[in-house]
Formats: C-alpha cells, structure tokens, sequence
C-alpha cells in the first residue's frame, strides 16, 4: 500500500521542482474512498458538495459540520494510503476562532487528516487559529462554492486582470499564513499559471488549467454515477450511472418474470427437516 502521505509531504509536491503532479479525487464514503485509493489517489477530499451529489441539496451550504463528520469518518475508517482532507462547512468558520477551532477538531476526530476552507485574505485569521491547534489547513481561491449567493452563481471567477491579481494576491496570503496546499476552482488557466509560480505550496487545479501542481474532480463525476450536466472541466471516464440503470431494470425484470431467485439463490433445508416441516404445517 505504501506510505499513509501527510500534509509536509504534500507540501513540497511542486512541478516546478520535479515532483509529480498531486491526484486528489473527492469521495464521501467508504466504497468510494476504497475506489479512490486502489486507484492511487493522493488526496481524498471528503467535500461539503456531498450536500448535492449525494444529500440532494441544490447547493453545498445546507450541509452541516456534523453530516461532515459523519461522511469524514467513513471515508477514513477505510485507512486509505491517501491523505485524507475534510471541507469545514459553510457557517463552521465563519464564527469565533474559538468556534471555528472546535468545529476543525470535529472533523480530525473524524478521521480527517486536514481541513479545507474556503476565501482569500479574510480568513487568515481562522486559518491561523486552527493551525495553533497543530491541524493543517488547505485553502481554496476561485469559484468558492459556499459563497455562491454573494458571487451570484456558480461562475468563473479572475476574468480580469485586475480579479486575476487579487486572487493571486489571495494565494500568497494563504500560502503565508500556513496552508499546506490551494485548491483553485473555475478561473483562466492564465491565471491558474500565475498563481501556481507565485506559491511555494502545490496547487491543485478544478477548472483552472493544465499548469496547476496537481488536479481534483469529484469521483462520481469520473465515474459517471452523476449524470446531470456537469462543468466544462468534468471528464467522464466511464458511465456507471447508465450502466447501473440496466443492471437494475434487468434485476426487476427477473423479479416479474419469476426469474429471479433461483433454486441456486435460495437456501435449503436438508428433505427430511422439509417433510417434517410441510407435516406440521398440514397439522396446524
């Protein structure tokens, strides 16, 4: 299986030195973290977006730090050689440091060997205040999913060069605070190049170009288990949720057909426990 990566060791996986770039997919339970991990991910992200692929929410912020602890501590009782990396939901680090740190120690209870918040220079504060109690922090630029009411959608974000150089002065601000890694969501690859060259921690890219220091997609887009219309960035590798779909219409299929089970999927009682069982029934 090799050796369980941590935050320093992710920390020092830039291209730019010759590192391989980071694979990090995210996953919310235990056979998808198994999935992840045989496939050789170095980050599982267990991802507040659980709220939409998988509890059915139209977006990431009605999901709750204790649903995250629950999804956290199934993906990590797989004891995955990936690192594995918990979102702090929306409103769990938007409070008191003193909360914020609480809520941070929620998920590590969990199983998470890090956290992810979202924003730029404003959160230094909690970012600082959750790594004085030694938890390592990655952040996370862009197209900040929590912030989609503020933002107005689910839109690229850096379009101009004047957001562009904000964002990546938000990226130093981050890396000089401590996070071990950035995640940078849907802005111009441009500006994806200019921030992965201006940090000195890796970069790991959602629709942010090709010269970020690793990738991330979420395993049920990959797989296609989601189905509905997906980003520009997603790349479907296989279509599972339309397989799946025929598999079980064939299992009900068999089911009206009588087809299903059959003598070999049904259990057996020895002839003469049978004879003595149809006797006393006929008795009764």
């Amino acid at each position: 299986m090799g050796t369980k990566l941590t935050a320093p060791a992710v920390s020092r996986r830039k291209r730019s030195l010759g590192a391989d770039p980071l694979v990090m997919l995210t996953a919310y339970d235990a056979p998808s973290a198994r999935m992840a991990d045989e496939a050789g991910a170095d980050l599982i992200l267990v991802g507040d977006s659980v709220a939409m692929v998988v509890l059915g929410h139209d977006d990431t912020m009605s999901v709750t730090i204790e649903e995250m602890a629950h999804h956290t501590a199934a993906v990590a009782r797989t004891r995955p050689r990936a690192m594995t990396v918990a979102d702090m939901p929306w409103m769990s680090y938007h409070v008191s440091a003193a909360d914020t740190v609480t809520n941070a120690a929620k998920l590590v209870r969990a199983g998470a060997q890090a956290v992810k918040l979202e924003g730029g220079a404003e959160r230094v504060h909690m970012i600082e205040a959750i790594m004085s109690a030694q938890v390592p922090v990655m952040g996370h630029l862009g197209l900040t999913p929590q912030s989609v009411l503020a933002l107005g959608g689910f839109r690229m974000q850096g379009r101009s060069s004047e957001a562009g150089l904000s964002l990546v002065a938000d990226a130093k601000a981050l890396a000089h605070a401590g996070c071990f890694a950035i995640v940078l969501e849907a802005m111009p690859a441009a500006v994806g190049r200019l921030i992965t060259d201006a940090v000195d921690v890796p970069t790991i890219g959602i629709g942010a170009g090709g010269d970020c220091d690793g990738q991330v997609l979420v395993l049920h887009d990959v797989v296609g288990l989601e189905n509905r219309t997906t980003p520009r960035f997603v790349r479907r590798y296989a279509s599972l949720h339309d397989q799946g779909v025929e598999a079980l219409a064939r299992f009900a299929d068999d089911v009206r057909s009588g087809a299903f089970p059959s003598r070999h999927e049904c259990y057996e009682m020895s002839s003469e426990e049978e004879m003595a069982l149809g006797l006393y029934a006929h008795r009764k």
